[in-house]
């Protein structure tokens, strides 16, 4: 680390109606390193603790975030613009995982015995590890760190949180949450830090893994940096995720399932719905009934109740996303609604369909991380698999169709993607494993296996 004491401040704003929320003071590197020495002094001690010791605690945050449901879930609306009832659904995640990592986790990291070749006895141990570092995205404020936090507190580990400068004040208020639930002192810490300082972090030799959650290029060079220090990561990237239509679809489920799939937490999700690929034989009517109801949607301010779109979390992801539109236009695609800034204050972006979506398009081969959607027509149900597997990325998809079976069938043999949906629109499942391939990223999260990735699986062997 270097001796910087420099502390430059920065501003929060309100994507809804442009404002500032609040002012923040980046940490010195001396605030750093006490912060990394601190988190190794509780690991030491949290690691003594026992699994149902543990436990007990996780539990109470699952609680404590009850009680501060109200609070949280405003300033997570203030602070990126989702809806006020997806933010409630958040914290409600959030309670799910802690009860889910506590109840589970006693079965998920208890030793094995393995017999010997050489009749000995084998043991094999889930130890924790030390420090784990997560550097976090704005589009889940609570749930992106719940989602690593909670599994490696379970597992032993402490927790460095390097949060999205945006979502600052949600970091800072998980954090009080989880020390009023009775969780020690510094396992878990908010490092409100500059980039040159994640990657000392990332060198020092007190942190034993590094997780990310972000895009391909953000993946590309932490794991470069990790593994130059020759520390575990686990990645989950951005996504382009296909949902098919095939030719025996349920149409208005499909149409219904859709747009909640594209336009949840306002588009700006790894896993939504983003490529839509329909079948010759039932594209026309997906196109029309799907472009009325994006058509149609309410956009507004994400406190009001009847608001079915809110804002983009920052002006500059409103550009980016605008530039993709307008370079996808150029290339060929058409608009079939939406595609225009509206005036007036706040990022709002509406609803966009756009057709004629084509390889070399931003539509077609890159992340569109907002309210806008791809259509795609396929000649039949081969062709549509063969163009949702187009692609670099591999996080999630859908299937929309009457028969499950050959669904399911597909889903497993063919769909090259971590997960996938099946006559729906999902998110996370905690008993469910989170993660993708390819571009995508690699390593799981949530269904026992999160709790694994940063561990020492020990060997034991014994001789009588």
């Amino acid at each position: 680390m270097s001796t910087t004491t420099k502390q430059d401040t920065f501003k929060t704003i309100n994507p809804t109606s442009g404002k500032e929320i609040s002012s923040h003071t980046y940490m010195t590197d001396e605030q750093v390193e006490e912060s990394i020495q601190q988190s190794h002094e509780a690991f030491l001690k949290w690691k003594t603790k026992s699994v149902e010791e543990r436990g007990e605690i996780i539990k109470s945050i699952g609680k404590e975030l009850q009680n501060y449901k109200k609070e949280l879930a405003e300033l997570m609306t203030d602070e990126m613009g989702k809806l006020l009832k997806q933010s409630n659904q958040e914290v409600d995640l959030c309670t799910a995982i802690c009860n889910y990592s506590a109840e589970n986790a006693p079965e998920f990291l208890k030793s094995e015995k393995r017999e010997l070749s050489n009749g000995g006895k084998g043991i094999v141990a889930y130890s924790p590890m030390g420090i784990i570092y997560g550097i976090q995205p704005w589009n889940y404020p609570s749930y992106q760190v719940l989602r690593y936090t909670i599994v490696n507190l379970m597992a032993g580990n402490s927790i460095l949180l390097k949060h999205a400068s945006n979502v600052t004040g949600t970091a800072k208020l998980l954090k009080n949450i989880f020390e009023t639930a009775g969780l020690p002192a510094n396992l878990f810490n908010v490092m409100v830090i500059e980039h040159e300082q994640s990657n000392a972090i990332i060198e020092h030799k007190l942190v034993r893994g590094v997780t990310l959650t972000g895009s391909p290029v953000a993946g590309e060079k932490i794991g470069e940096k990790a593994g130059a220090q020759l520390k575990k990561t686990v990645l989950e990237l951005g996504s382009n995720d296909a949902y098919l239509v095939l030719d025996d679809a349920d149409i208005d489920l499909a149409v219904e399932k859709s747009v909640m799939g594209r336009i949840y937490n306002n588009g700006e999700t790894c896993i939504a719905a983003k490529r839509f690929i329909a079948t010759e034989k039932v594209y026309d009517e997906f196109k029309e009934k799907f472009v009325k109801a994006m058509d149609a949607l309410k956009v507004g301010d994400p406190k009001n109740e009847d608001t079915e779109l809110g804002p983009m979390a920052r002006e500059d992801l409103r550009d980016k996303i605008h530039e993709q539109v307008q370079e996808s236009v150029e290339k060929g695609a058409d608009v079939l609604c939406g595609g225009k800034i509206p005036e007036g204050e706040g990022y709002f972006y509406p609803a966009t369909v756009l057709s004629n979506v084509k390889p070399g398009q931003p539509a077609y081969d890159d992340e569109l991380f907002g309210p806008v959607a791809s259509l795609i027509k396929a000649k039949d149900n081969e062709d549509a698999m063969r163009i949702a597997n187009d692609s670099r990325f591999g996080l999630g998809g859908g299937i929309f169709s009457k028969n499950v079976e050959k669904a399911t069938e597909l889903a497993e043999k063919h769909f090259d993607t971590g997960m996938v949906f099946i006559n729906s629109f999902g998110l996370a499942e905690p008993s469910m494993p989170f993660g993708g391939v390819k571009d995508s990223g690699y390593g799981r999260e949530h269904g026992g296996f999160g709790m694994k990735e940063f561990v020492n699986v020990k060997s034991i062997m014994i001789m009588d």
